[in-house]
């Protein structure tokens, strides 16, 4: 086992949930990471599971980067990255990066890193310079409910679609701007997953799309506890 493994192993990163394949929040077939822990608390948040920063599970990056390359056998083209609030864990996450960027150099996969962040992007400069080198693109900026609806891969119109290296530009150039529905194609679409005994909904859902699910089930006797877009 060489260095770079080592230190990965002695990284570790608190996890909500990995899942494979995403194929709802990027381009392409993808890997999904949540991360665990979120203080800037956007109103309306679909996924105030992911605020507590003691919940989810502690999980060395070594690991979840072989879980990664296990699901990648079946065709992968994109990880992305999202919580929570992954900048809130700034050692796990440049180490997942750098993991992720060895591994697809190495296997030479054209694999492309997008992470989403509740963080202003001024403010990502300012004081995680690093970590965006080490990025493909970023959707970065505060969910804000009062604000019209951002493209199918986004929350509200205040969040860019940011690429930051030459295949970010490829992959993600065209969708670009702050103007909403700027490129992203078609509806919003959430996924569903069944995992341990519960149903998990990937995603960006659009307004509404929840008090319209809990209304359906409700009308067919059934009840949503603990359900993630309500403490």
């Amino acid at each position: 086992m060489n260095a770079p493994v080592r230190g990965a192993r002695a990284v570790s990163l608190r996890l909500n949930k990995a899942h494979y394949p995403v194929t709802v929040l990027g381009y392409g077939r993808r890997i999904g990471v949540w991360f665990q822990g979120c203080g800037i608390h956007c109103k309306a948040c679909v996924s105030q599971d992911t605020w507590d920063a003691d919940g989810g599970a502690a999980v060395s990056v070594a690991d979840l980067l072989g879980w990664c390359r296990q699901k990648a056998s079946a065709g992968v083209d994109g990880v992305t990255l999202s919580g929570g609030e992954p900048f809130d864990q700034p050692r796990a996450l440049g180490a997942l990066l750098d993991g992720l960027a060895r591994w697809r150099q190495r296997a030479r996969l054209s694999l492309d890193l997008l992470c989403y962040s509740g963080y202003p992007l001024k403010t990502l400069r300012a004081h995680h310079a690093a970590l965006l080198q080490k990025l493909d693109a970023l959707i970065p900026e505060p969910y804000v409910d009062a604000l019209p609806e951002g493209g199918s891969w986004r929350g509200s119109a205040n969040q860019p679609l940011v690429p930051l290296s030459p295949l970010g530009e490829q992959r993600y150039g065209g969708y670009g701007g702050d103007a909403g529905n700027a490129g992203e194609k078609g509806a919003k679409t959430l996924q569903i997953a069944v995992e341990d005994g519960r149903i998990w909904m990937i995603g960006i859902p659009a307004r509404g799309d929840m008090a319209a699910l809990e209304r359906l089930c409700a009308e067919r006797g059934l009840r949503l506890d603990q359900v993630s877009w309500r403490r």
